[in-house]
This record gives C-alpha cells, structure tokens and sequence, in this order.
C-alpha cells in the first residue's frame, strides 16, 4: 500500500506550477470556446489516427508473408485515410465523437450503479450510486440533444476537466511546499 501521497502524487518540484497554471487557463479557455475546444480535439484525434496508419504502414516492412504485408498494408492506408478524411471533416468528426462519449458515458453510468448495488452495504458506496445518476443525466442530456450537443459537450467537459486537473495539481504543489 501507499505510505505516503507523494509516493503516488509526485513531489513539489516534480509537477511545476507553470504547468498547473497552463492547465487552467486552458481549461478557462475551453469552457469560453466550448466549440472550437471540441473542433480543435476532433482535430487531435485525426491526427492520432493518421499517425496510427504511418505506423501500421512501417509495420509492413516487418511482414514475414505475402498475406501478412498486404494485410497490413490495407489496415495502415484504412487509419490514413480515416485520418485524413476526420482531418479534412473536423466538424463532423465532433459530431461522431459526441454521440462516442454520450454512449460511453451510458456504459460508465450503468457499471457505477450495478456496483453500487453489490456494494451498498459498504461504507461510501452512495457515492458510486450517486456518480452513476449524475453520469446518466449527462449521458442522456448529451444523447437527447444530439448533434445539437457537439457544439458544446465534449469542449465543456474537457474544459472542466483540465481546470480541475490545473487546481488540483497547483493546490497539492503549494500544500507540500508548505509542510
């Protein structure tokens, strides 16, 4: 087990400040622009996936079959022109990616609310019981208003996210410089 936070948190000087601040005002920014956010990850993902088809496209030269190379070969120009499709379309692939999350929040909000009923005897179980209803409602929320909700679902939430993620990591570092 974990003696100490630091063991898993990391030290002060091991996560700078710059960055938790960086973190923040991006996060700010992404929930001002909630839209462009949301366009500038579906940019990020095409890029991902373009970069994933230049590597099964190396991975050719490692074939050690006919079959082999051709069938990567198909699979890496698949992820290269998926990419450069999602690249070229960044608002449709927003739109693709919003329906993704509300359906894999769905997922995460049933899995939260089935164990919360295997576990409520425990102690702090409402708490899954209560994470699986708020993931639902926004689950739904996002799914009801589909395509409507790529203008803002997956900017806001990932703007939320880096602002807690920028307060968190600023809070732990100034804590620890404290003590």
């Amino acid at each position: 087990m974990f003696t100490s936070p630091s063991i898993v948190l990391g030290t002060p000087g091991s996560f700078p400040t710059w960055w938790a601040v960086l973190l923040i005002i991006v996060g700010f920014l992404a929930l001002a622009l909630p839209f462009e956010a949301g366009v500038a990850i579906a940019i990020a993902v095409a890029i991902l996936v373009i970069i994933a088809g230049v590597v099964h496209l190396a991975g050719t030269l490692a074939a050690r079959s006919t079959g082999a190379f051709f069938w990567r070969l198909l699979v890496g120009c698949a992820y290269l022109i998926a990419g450069v499709y999602l690249l070229m379309h960044p608002k449709l692939s927003l739109v693709s990616l919003t329906l993704a999350l509300a359906v894999l929040f769905f997922v995460e909000a049933i899995f939260h609310i089935v164990t919360y009923f295997q576990l409520r005897s425990a102690p702090g179980s409402g708490w899954l019981l209560f994470d699986g209803i708020v993931t639902l409602i926004l689950a739904v929320m996002i799914w009801k208003s589909w395509p409507a909700s790529a203008v803002w679902a997956l900017g806001t939430i990932v703007g939320i996210n880096l602002l807690m993620s920028g307060f968190t990591r600023l809070m732990y570092s100034r804590a620890l410089r404290a003590s």
